[in-house]
């Protein structure tokens, strides 16, 4: 059957001579894969840039629940960013962001609730102005794992000033070093989770606060997350932001 929907690219691999593999979420179903045949030709009539990583499309899709790989009817833009293609940094935070979905999202369900939360982060990744930048990609941490299902719990006061990365929760005892957020960076962390996205400029944090937060909010995924495999665009992402 045919279907009408939304989706963002998550990942583009070369299949063939003229063809892609692409993983897009997508708002009616979920994480799925599909094989667009053609688009690199040189006269093709979708270009491949239009399937790069972060993209915003909409799509008519060929989908049976029994196969792994679909094809598409119609694939043309949902969004054109402005600002992502020809910022750094900005282009290091949406593939931080990706690469992040790609290792913690694999349910090909209907989930409309985090498909308008993953575009709406990236639409606000283009649009927001360029000094809140470097702190997107922690605020999209914190609050993907509230449909990932371990969103940090309690708040961060002088009663409970530590923050348990095992238990996911501030409390008022000192966890093992390894596992404990504590002093500016628990209230920095505090303060991401109780920030709305189209509030993010209201958060200011140092380059090495942001660094250690960055490290803690990892290590908080690899435990939560079954068998997540390796992070690697936080690498680049130290680099390009100066941490």
């Amino acid at each position: 059957m045919l279907v009408k929907t939304r989706g963002i690219v998550l990942r583009s691999i070369k299949y063939s001579e003229t063809s892609l593999i692409c993983d897009i979420y997508t708002e009616e179903l979920g994480l799925r894969t599909y094989i667009i045949s053609g688009v690199r030709k040189p006269k093709a009539k979708i270009s491949a840039s239009l399937l790069q990583i972060m993209t915003l499309l909409d799509l008519v899709v060929y989908h049976q629940d029994h196969k792994d790989l679909n094809r598409t009817k119609e694939i043309k833009p949902a969004y054109l960013y402005q600002a992502v293609p020809f910022d750094v940094h900005r282009r290091a935070v949406g593939v931080f962001m990706t690469e992040l979905l790609r290792k913690t999202v694999s349910e090909a369900e209907h989930n409309p609730e985090l498909f308008l939360f993953l575009y709406q982060s990236f639409i606000q990744l283009d649009t927001m102005d360029k000094a809140y930048v470097p702190n997107m990609h922690l605020h999209f941490m914190v609050h993907l794992s509230r449909f990932l299902g371990f969103m940090p719990g309690g708040i961060c006061d002088e009663a409970t000033p530590f923050f348990d990365l095992r238990e996911g929760t501030f409390t008022a005892i000192e966890p093992e070093l390894l596992y404990c957020v504590e002093n500016d960076c628990a209230a920095m962390l505090h303060q991401l989770i109780t920030t709305p996205l189209h509030d993010i400029q209201d958060i200011k944090m140092s380059g090495p606060l942001r660094q250690n937060l960055l490290d803690k909010l990892i290590l908080f995924y690899r435990y939560h997350v079954e068998n997540m495999r390796e992070l690697n665009a936080h690498l680049v992402l130290r680099e390009v932001l100066g941490n």
